[in-house]
């Protein structure tokens, strides 16, 4: 008899994917928020909607564009486009603010943070 029995885990497999890289991301922000002079994150659930903010701008970089928004591994438009969606987070997040030469300094921060952070995070 054949196994007609298919994966049923693979929606729960997804939802866990992404609940996984908001929580990885959400990490990432802080540790990096704490290093980076001139960015603030004035309580927790800021930092998770600007995590899953960030989430969704990267999604929404890579869909259209096909680039990661990842300061390492994709050279200066990786660099640039992490910078670009640090800086644009303060505008759909109350309690998120940054400024232009932290958005610099925090790219290079969040890429050598995300670098030793384990796990794939490509969904």
């Amino acid at each position: 008899m054949a196994n007609t029995q298919g994966n049923t885990n693979t929606g729960t497999s997804t939802v866990w994917q992404i609940v996984g890289r908001l929580v990885g991301a959400a990490i990432v922000l802080a540790i990096t928020a704490f290093f980076t002079p001139g960015f603030h994150i004035s309580n927790i659930w800021t930092l998770a909607i600007a995590a899953i903010v960030l989430t969704i701008m990267d999604y929404l970089i890579v869909k259209f564009t096909g680039l990661h928004a990842s300061p390492f591994g994709k050279g200066f438009v990786g660099f640039a486009l992490a910078a670009v969606t640090l800086y644009v987070t303060q505008f759909f997040v109350a309690g998120y603010t940054i400024s232009w030469m932290a958005a610099i300094i925090g790219a290079l921060i969040y890429g050598v943070i995300d670098y030793f952070i384990p796990g794939n995070q490509s969904m």
